[in-house]
């Protein structure tokens, strides 16, 4: 275990933060599986920006690397643009 009071608050911090990320995560994941579930175009279309916002904010927060982010967008707007 740390000795050191900074060691302890950034246990303290790191826990916190990791909930936090897991809470954004988890919430943008299911955005992203009920767009990839949809199947009425107008639906979509309208789903779509929303969900890239949330994975745009999940990369600039560094929960998830801007690649894996951009790379979410285009599959799904080729999901949208296909229906």
């Amino acid at each position: 275990m740390a000795h050191h009071l900074s060691a302890l608050k950034r246990i303290r911090q790191a826990e916190k933060r990791r909930l936090h990320n897991r809470y954004y995560a988890r919430t943008t994941r299911n955005a992203i599986k009920t767009l990839r579930k949809t199947t009425d175009k107008q639906e979509a279309a309208d789903l779509y920006p929303k969900v890239a916002s949330m994975v745009d904010k999940l990369a600039k927060r560094h929960i998830i690397h801007k690649n894996k982010a951009s790379n979410l967008k285009a599959k799904l707007a080729h999901h949208v643009n296909s229906l």
